[in-house]
C-alpha cells in the first residue's frame, strides 16, 4: 500500500515536469507565483550549465575530453584547416566553450519564442511556464549538438560573442549593484528613523568604513603586485583613472546640491560601487598579457620557459572565483526579485506587483502549488529575462577560461589586450551610469526619479 502510494506521489510530480507551471494536481510543488517559479527553473538550468562547465575543466576530466569523437582531431578539416592539430592543451577552454555555446543557444530561442508576450492567457505563456522535463531534453541534445561543432574558426569567433556579452552582463550587474546599494541605505535610513535608534547609523558608518577600507587595500595591493616601477604604464594609468574617478562619484554622493534631490544618497552606495570597481580593476589587471606586470600569467598560461610552454593545468584563479561568486548572486536577484525603484523595474522591463489572480484562492484552499498571477499581465518580460541568461552564460564562459583564447597556431592559450580593455571599458561605463543617477534629478528635475 505504501508502495502504491509513493508511486502515485512520484507521478503526481512528473506531471509538474510534463505539465504547466501552475501544478494543480501537484502536491510536490510550494505555493508560489508561476512567475518566480519559472525564473528560478530557467536559473537552474543555466546554474546547470555551469556546473558542467566546471567540471569539464576539472584536470582529471579534461584529460578524458579527448575521447569524444572528432572532438580534438579531425574535425576542423571541415572548414578547412589542417586535419592534425594537437588541441590536447586546451580541451577544458574547448568544452567550455560549447557548453556555453549550448546554454546561450537555449535561452536565445526561447527569447525569440517569447517575444511580445503579455499574459498567460498567450499560448505561448504555457511554454515559458511549463513543459519543463522536455526543455532539460532540449538543452541536452543542445549540448550533445554543440560538441560536434567543427574546430575551425568557432572558437576565435565566439570569443568575440563572449566579449560583447560579458560587456552587457557586467553593466546587467552594476545596475543591479546600485539599485541593492540604494535600497540597502534607504532600509537602513528608515529603521533609524522610525526607531531612533543610533545602531543603524552606526552599522552604516561601520559598513561604510569597511568597504573604504577593503576598497583602499586593494589598491594599495594592485600598485605593489601589477605595476613596476619602470614600466607597467597602461596598469599605472588604469588603477589611477579609476582611483579617481571613485573619489569623485565619493564626494559628489554627499554634495548639498545631491542631497536635496537624492536624500538617501550617501557613502554606503559609493564605497560599495567602489569596491566593485576595484575587483574589475583587478580582474581586468589579471588579463594584461605581460609577464612583468601580470604575476598570475605565468601561472596561468604556460609553467616552462616562453619557447616551450607546458599544458595549462588549471583555470582557477581568485578573480575567477569572485566573478562565480558576483555571478550567481546576480542571476539569482534577477530571479527571485524586482527592484524597489520604478525607474530600475522600468529598465529591466519588470513590475514591483506582481500578485493576482488566484492568490487568495491557493491561501483559502491551503493546496501546494504555484498558482498563476499573470492572467491580467505579465510581471516581467520574457524575453528580456532570457536575454538576460543569454548573456549570464556569456559572461560565466568567459569567467571560467579566465577570458583566455587560442593564438594562431592553434597550440598556445594567450590572454588577448580585448579582454583587459573591455572589463576596463565596463567599469568606466558602471562608473558613469552610477554618477549618472546622482545629478539626473539637478540636470532634468521635471522627471520624476523616486
Amino acid at each position: 500500500m505504501g508502495a502504491c502510494l509513493g508511486v502515485c506521489s512520484l507521478l503526481s510530480c512528473v506531471s509538474c515536469l510534463c505539465g504547466s507551471a501552475p501544478c494543480l494536481l501537484c502536491g510536490c510543488c510550494p505555493s508560489a507565483r508561476n512567475s518566480t517559479i519559472s525564473r528560478l527553473l530557467f536559473t537552474f538550468f543555466l546554474f546547470l550549465g555551469t556546473l558542467v562547465s566546471i567540471i569539464m575543466i576539472i584536470p582529471g576530466v579534461e584529460k578524458e575530453l579527448h575521447k569524444l569523437p572528432g572532438f580534438c582531431r579531425g574535425s576542423d578539416s571541415v572548414l578547412g584547416v589542417q586535419a592534425d592539430v594537437d588541441c590536447s592543451g586546451f580541451l577544458g577552454h574547448k568544452a567550455v566553450y560549447r557548453m556555453g555555446f549550448a546554454t546561450a543557444a537555449f535561452f536565445f530561442l526561447f527569447a525569440v519564442l517569447m517575444v511580445c508576450v503579455r499574459s498567460s492567457k498567450d499560448p505561448r505563456a504555457a511554454i515559458q511556464n511549463g513543459f519543463w522535463f522536455f526543455k532539460f531534453l532540449l538543452l541536452v541534445g543542445l549540448t550533445v549538438g554543440a560538441f560536434y561543432i567543427p574546430d575551425g574558426s568557432f572558437t576565435a569567433v565566439w570569443f568575440y560573442f563572449g566579449v560583447v556579452g560579458s560587456f552587457l552582463f557586467i553593466l546587467i550587474q552594476l545596475i543591479l549593484l546600485i539599485d541593492f546599494a540604494h535600497s540597502w541605505s534607504q532600509l537602513w535610513l528608515r529603521n533609524a528613523g522610525e526607531s531612533n535608534a543610533k545602531g543603524w547609523y552606526a552599522a552604516l558608518c561601520t559598513v561604510t568604513f569597511i568597504f573604504y577600507a577593503a576598497s583602499i587595500a586593494a589598491i594599495a595591493l594592485l600598485y605593489v603586485y601589477y605595476t613596476k616601477p619602470q614600466g607597467c604604464t597602461e596598469g599605472k594609468v588604469v588603477i589611477s583613472i579609476n582611483l579617481i574617478l571613485c573619489l569623485i562619484i565619493s564626494a559628489v554622493s554627499i554634495l548639498p546640491k545631491i542631497q536635496e534631490v537624492q536624500p538617501h544618497s550617501g557613502l554606503l552606495q559609493a564605497s560599495l560601487i567602489t569596491l566593485y570597481t576595484v575587483f574589475i580593476t583587478w580582474s581586468a589587471l589579471a588579463n594584461v598579457p605581460t609577464r612583468e606586470c601580470n604575476p598570475t600569467l605565468l601561472l596561468r598560461n604556460s609553467t616552462g620557459s616562453a619557447a616551450a610552454p607546458q599544458t595549462l593545468t588549471t583555470w582557477w584563479d581568485a578573480p575567477s572565483i569572485v566573478g562565480l561568486v558576483v555571478f550567481i548572486l546576480c542571476t539569482l536577484f534577477i530571479s527571485i526579485r524586482s527592484s524597489d525603484h520604478a525607474q530600475v523595474n522600468k529598465l529591466m522591463l519588470t513590475e514591483e506587483s506582481g500578485a493576482g489572480a488566484g492568490t487568495e484562492a491557493t491561501a483559502e484552499s491551503g493546496v501546494h502549488r504555484a498558482y498563476d498571477n499573470e492572467q491580467e499581465g505579465v510581471t516581467y518580460s520574457y524575453s528580456f529575462f532570457h536575454l538576460c541568461l543569454l548573456l549570464a552564460a556569456l559572461y560565466i564562459m568567459m569567467t571560467l577560461t579566465n577570458w583566455y583564447r587560442p593564438d594562431d597556431s592553434l597550440r598556445v592559450l594567450h590572454s588577448p589586450w580585448t579582454a583587459v580593455w573591455v572589463k576596463i571599458s565596463s567599469s568606466w561605463a558602471g562608473l558613469l551610469l552610477y554618477m549618472w543617477t546622482l545629478v539626473a534629478p539637478l540636470v532634468l528635475p521635471d522627471r520624476d526619479f523616486s
